[in-house]
């Protein structure tokens, strides 16, 4: 059972990837408003691609961050109830709502999300506003790929789930060696 472990936390590092990566986005984000808020106050110059690349940078540091809260645990769930709860039992509560929930709907939006991007790109949709951004099927694929890498953090957090259940003495240990 330690091997569920260390496949536990091949998935985690992918998790915390996608954070990274999330965050990166981030920080460019800010530099684009900042860049866009000083040229347009400061020299009274305006450019639709940056104001387009805002949107783009928020949707991929959403897109990308969501997987890794996932991971985190830093998703909605009604903790209310769920805090009081033995570990064992939020295990099952985390298992049976990653089955039912997340897997089919994660599934579901990518397989549908896969066609969005396609259509965008043989179409080669571009920004309807001159001086915009070409390329929409760009941030259009991030859909699918984001809730393909959401189903892949909804598979650490299966796994994690069953930790709990079967190892919970070995979780323990080893989160300590994490931190």
């Amino acid at each position: 059972m330690r091997s569920l472990i260390y496949v536990e936390r091949i998935f985690n590092r992918f998790g915390d990837f996608l954070g990274w990566l999330s965050s990166i986005l981030f920080i460019l984000l800010l530099a684009n408003v900042v860049y866009d808020v000083v040229m347009r106050y400061a020299f009274n110059d305006v450019s639709i691609a940056f104001q387009e690349m805002e949107w783009h940078l928020f949707s991929a540091v959403f897109l990308l961050g969501v997987p890794y809260a996932l991971k985190a645990g830093g998703h909605v769930r009604v903790d209310l109830f769920y805090e009081r709860l033995s570990m064992r039992a939020q295990a099952i509560i985390d298992l049976l709502g990653t089955v039912v929930f997340l897997f089919p709907f994660c599934l579901l939006v990518a397989w549908f999300g896969i066609d969005f991007a396609k259509e965008s790109y043989a179409l080669g949709e571009t920004s309807g506003d001159p001086g915009g951004l070409p390329y929409r099927w760009i941030i259009k694929a991030m859909i699918p790929v984001s809730f393909f890498f959401m189903a892949i953090s909804g598979i650490g957090l299966l796994i994690h789930s069953l930790n709990k259940i079967f190892n919970p003495q070995l979780l323990y240990v080893n989160s300590k060696d994490q931190h």
